[in-house]
């Protein structure tokens, strides 16, 4: 069975840092592309960044280069996503996202497990 549980969300400050886990089970990182996204009511999906497991290549939404990593631990089948200098407009539900079998990044609506997601709110 897959599972994806996301961890680490929270309430910060302007210009505060948090670190979300992703742990997962149920497939191999050797086949698997991670995503981590987020939602805000009312607004699209949006794509934050990606992680192929096979090589550990990693890519980022626009909004967030140079501020936030996504890194693997592939012995713990977890996946991390360091969020720095966050921004009001941070704000939102994150979730994580495993696209099985696939060693490329493709649209969110192409991941077939989500986890539940966790909050992050950043104030201003």
């Amino acid at each position: 069975e897959v599972q994806l549980v996301e961890s680490g969300g929270g309430f910060i400050q302007t210009g505060g840092s948090l670190r979300l886990s992703c742990a997962t089970s149920g497939f191999s990182f050797d086949e698997v592309v991670i995503g981590w996204f987020r939602q805000v009511p009312g607004n699209e999906r949006e794509g934050v960044s990606w992680i192929v497991g096979r090589d550990g290549s990693t890519s980022y939404g626009d909004s967030v280069k140079g501020r936030f990593t996504i890194s693997s631990d592939n012995a713990k089948n977890t996946v991390y996503l360091q969020m720095n200098s966050l921004k009001p407009e941070d704000t939102g539900i994150y979730y994580c996202a495993a696209d099985p079998f696939v060693t490329t990044v493709r649209p969110w609506w192409e991941f077939d497990y989500w986890g539940h997601g966790v909050q992050v709110t950043v104030s201003s």
